[in-house]
């Protein structure tokens, strides 16, 4: 959540003379306009302004031959909290959706999460009692270790067979170093259903705007300045003068000039590429789980919201190591860049005036549904 405190308590007038906006927010992504769109609700005056050419962050959709394509890879918004279903939904038409994933490993396909359909292609088990005969003997010579990094935690889960082919080499490909490398904790768990469950997710509430993630920050941003291709680093001290709080939803390590030193993200390179026929892949999302395949899946974007066109637009991603200039996707949560996150919550308590929020400025993996009511709560906290 937001680090968010008190705004310092101003007449009407001393504010027209200082400050040209009660709010400036930085970033238009799912956080940032929620934060917004409350604000303005409130009353209060909100500028918006966004590096990139346009608006809704990560979650942008665009209309590629009448397909709703997800430019910086696929989102399912997927929330166990009504509350929070019914947020989105009275803002746009949401249309249910169930992530279905295929995991493709040299051409074999198995179903994800790990289920009957998976453990039938694995092993050619047909019941229940014999797949999880099978999972407990591929697991015996692991049960009793304590895992020190992740192969040995995925080892003691699911055994060699299933993590040689449908963990390893897609987990190494997505954060660019061995399994015997990464932390354990990362996969403290790996779903395993002896049922035919193809669901991805287990949130009871599932579904994809009908008109695009766009479409939502559209309505969020509704009557609301925004500004695109503006970075608030060229200038902070300007922009900060502007108003009477800033949100800030960019990298934290980069609001505070990396004077700690770089947090560490992983970021992605997306391939897009137009296919004249209807259908490519049958499903919205293929893993590429061996190591030998240069990308971790391929999106085909018409399956979102069952398209008709005669064409597909499909995605491959690419992970990649990140460096300043590349868009950062996924925090390195491991223990060196957790200690030094904590030395940058320690400087933000040195800029009251500013929250920080969303995946960026709180270095957390979360989902929409979190941001949203991550966003919500601090919009409240606002008020006190």
């Amino acid at each position: 959540m937001g680090m968010a405190a008190a705004s310092i308590p101003h007449t009407g007038w001393e504010r027209s003379m200082v400050k040209e906006y009660d709010y400036l927010i930085v970033g238009s992504g799912l956080y940032g306009s929620v934060f917004a769109h409350e604000m303005k609700k409130r009353g209060k005056s909100v500028l918006v302004i966004e590096r990139r050419s346009h608006i809704a962050g990560n979650i942008y959709t665009e209309k590629v031959k009448g397909i709703d394509v997800h430019k910086y890879g696929p989102h399912i918004f997927h929330t166990d909290k009504r509350a929070i279903w019914d947020y989105v939904e009275s803002l746009v038409p949401l249309r249910q959706f169930v992530y279905s994933p295929i995991a493709n490993y040299h051409g074999e396909l198995y179903n994800m999460p790990f289920n009957m359909h998976t453990f039938y292609a694995m092993w050619g088990t047909t019941t229940p009692e014999a797949a999880a005969k099978r999972l407990e003997e591929e697991r015996a010579p692991y049960r009793d270790t304590t895992p020190e990094n992740l192969e040995q935690q995925a080892l003691k889960l699911v055994g060699p067979t299933i993590y040689e082919k449908l963990v390893k080499g897609y987990t190494e490909k997505q954060w660019g170093r061995p399994c015997s490398e990464l932390p354990a904790f990362i996969i403290r768990r790996l779903p395993v259903r002896f049922n035919f469950d193809n669901n991805y997710f287990n949130d009871r509430w599932q579904g994809i705007p009908e008109d695009g993630y766009t479409a939502l920050v559209e309505r969020l941003l509704d009557g609301i300045e925004v500004k695109t291709d503006t970075d608030f680093l060229d200038d902070r001290d300007g922009w900060r003068e502007k108003a009477e709080r800033t949100v800030f939803t960019g990298c934290i390590d980069e609001f505070f000039g990396r004077k700690a030193g770089a947090l560490e993200y992983r970021s992605l390179r997306f391939e897009e590429e137009e296919l004249p026929i209807e259908n490519f892949q049958g499903v919205a999302g293929m893993n590429y789980t061996a190591a030998d395949v240069p990308y971790t899946r391929i999106t085909e974007h018409k399956h979102f919201l069952k398209t008709k066109s005669p064409v597909t637009i499909i995605s491959r991603e690419y992970p990649r190591t990140w460096k300043p200039g590349l868009e950062p996707y996924y925090p390195v949560n491991d223990e060196k860049n957790s200690k030094l996150y904590e030395e940058y919550c320690t400087m933000a308590k040195e800029v009251p005036d500013v929250t920080f929020g969303g995946r960026l400025g709180t270095y957390r993996y979360l989902n929409m549904d979190q941001i949203i009511e991550n966003a919500l709560h601090d919009a409240e906290m606002e008020e006190k």
